[in-house]
């Protein structure tokens, strides 16, 4: 009896039943993530990049094996959401330059290719930690290659069973390699993806279809709906940007801050010893000026009419085309950010990005969305601030598919992060300048925000329950609570230090601005001589997002 082997139409079928296996288990996967906040969840993301290979394979006609594994490779990597999903997409990329090489392949051929596409994964991962998808590869991968240089004769069959038999082991050893997952008694949950990924593939190698109860895949929004956004809900007309010099160093900001703020909103300041650079929405641009004039020259200025931007938005539409188009660029330097919500949208766009990429909490945006916004930013130099750290992997991706562009990703961890580094840019001081003076300007920020548990957990020695409040401090836990105002005020003073100078309240949906306005006297109590700005960011999932400077 002949071995079976992998062949084009058999990997096909294989990779679209890997994916309708972790459709189905995608919220088993979930509720293993130890951190029970409502983010891009590990199953969601693993989820919905094998979907996108799911529905390249689907239309797929005659498939050699090099075809179908490139293109199923091709386009996991443009469709790789969160960290998982991007390690899903480099251990298939890896997969497919061995096989590739076959017109079909054997055991051991399968057993090298795994091997190859854990190598892939590694490189791409700057600290590979234990107790992770990669280690759980990485030791079912070398078990199948070993095996094979014992017996060169392996089946596909037994090499499937030996990755699945040995994964399960590892998958169970994770819970002691990560200290994290043993105190809450979980598996890692990408580990369990991967495997599920795996044995859905295994069924449909030994020709078993099986009836699986799968949700459809959401649509992925990559750019924001300008046409939802009445143009009677923009409050002020002028957005007015200026820096000016700042000759007169004993004039006080605090109190062109307070003036401005009585005349517009979405008021930014920062300053240091030689300028002030000031954002504002106002009907009233030349007292703006007026203000900064006080300090000294203005050395930039910028007044654009936002109810005439919004018009010319919704008439030009959203819709994204099928295939790449690129914008030539007509400027140095120009910036990709990811966001949610419509007030930060507003924000990112008044600092001068050119593209919002819609997501973070919840939708981690794929890597071509990244890409397709980098790809109509008319510079020949973009800057892509993820602003969530499990957005960096898919942006890095992007930057690396982008060949007609220098793309510089700024490691951003949150919104905070993004915000500081935009304010410190110079357009006219050279890439390495400014790459370096974002990065600091980051690394200055302390950021916390407050969100509710999705789940019940056992975090770190507390129990959390679904529903609760949560504050987290830089990643972590800070507090958790049934009542918002005990996890504000723990979180507050947590980030809050006597040398802090500067503080930032972005509120998101369904708070008020009475509700945020309390929080700022949360600010004060901690320190009365804050500076603080108050912007309403309109996120999901995060009622506020805090930061200090």
């Amino acid at each position: 009896m002949n071995e079976q082997k992998i062949t084009g139409s058999l990997f096909q079928r294989m990779v679209i039943e890997g994916a309708l296996a972790i459709a189905e288990k995608k919220e088993a996967a979930n509720e293993l993530n130890v951190f029970p906040v409502p983010d891009g969840d590990t199953g969601t993301n693993m989820y919905m990049t094998m979907h996108a290979a799911q529905e390249e394979m689907e239309r797929l006609t005659e498939p050699t094996l090099r075809k179908a594994v490139d293109q199923t490779a091709s386009a996991l990597l443009r469709g790789a959401r969160g960290n998982s999903g991007v390690i899903l997409s480099l251990l298939f990329r890896g997969m497919a330059k061995k096989l590739r090489e076959k017109e079909e392949a054997g055991g051991c051929d399968f057993a090298l290719a795994l091997r190859e596409g854990v190598d892939t994964a590694y490189k791409a991962v700057m600290k590979p930690a234990e107790g992770t998808i990669l280690t759980v590869t990485r030791v079912s991968a070398q078990h199948a290659v070993e095996l094979c240089q014992a017996d060169p004769q392996l089946s596909v069959e037994q090499v499937f069973s030996a990755v699945l038999e040995r994964g399960q082991t590892a998958l169970q050893e994770t819970m002691s390699q990560n200290p994290v997952l043993e105190k809450a008694g979980v598996v890692d949950a990408g580990g369990f993806g991967f495997l599920t990924i795996f044995e859905g593939m295994f069924d449909a190698f030994r020709g078993i279809h099986k009836e699986r109860v799968i949700e459809e895949a959401p649509a992925a929004k990559s750019t924001a709906d300008f046409s939802a956004i009445a143009d009677e809900d923009i409050t002020f007309t002028y957005c007015t940007e200026f820096i000016a010099e700042r000759k007169d160093k004993a004039r006080n900001v605090g109190r062109m801050r307070s003036l401005l703020s009585e005349i517009g909103d979405s008021l930014v300041v920062v300053e240091d010893d030689d300028i002030v650079k000031v954002h504002v929405h106002t009907d009233q641009p030349n007292k703006a000026l007026e203000e900064g004039l006080k300090f000294g020259p203005l050395l930039t200025v910028k007044i654009e009419n936002m109810r005439q931007q919004h018009t010319a938005k919704v008439i030009e539409g959203t819709v994204a085309p099928e295939h790449r188009e690129i914008c030539p660029p007509e400027k140095k330097y120009g910036f990709v950010c990811v966001a949610a919500g419509d007030g930060l949208h507003t924000v990112f766009t008044d600092l001068g990005c050119d593209q919002v990429v819609q997501g973070g909490q919840t939708m981690n945006p794929s890597t071509e969305d990244i890409l397709r916004a980098v790809d109509q930013t008319p510079a020949e130099i973009v800057y892509v601030f993820p602003n969530n750290k499990n957005i960096i992997m898919a942006a890095q991706q992007a930057a690396a598919l982008c060949e007609d562009k220098q793309v510089v990703v700024m490691p951003s961890k949150n919104i905070p992060q993004g915000i500081s580094a935009m304010l410190v840019f110079d357009a006219d001081a050279e890439q390495e300048d400014n790459t370096a003076a974002m990065n600091e300007a980051m690394e200055a920020v302390r950021a916390g925000q407050v969100t509710y548990a999705a789940r019940n957990s056992d975090f770190d020695g507390k129990k959390i329950k679904e529903g609760e409040y949560l504050g987290l401090c830089e990643g972590k836990l800070a507090a958790n609570s049934k009542r918002q105002h005990d996890v504000l005020k723990k979180l507050i003073r947590e980030l809050v230090s006597a040398d802090s100078t500067f503080a930032t309240i972005i509120y998101g949906e369904g708070v008020t601005e009475e509700e945020a306005a309390k929080v700022e006297e949360l600010f004060r109590k901690e320190n009365h001589d804050l500076e603080i700005t108050v912007i309403h960011g309109g996120q999901p999932v995060y009622y506020y997002i805090l930061s200090v400077e």
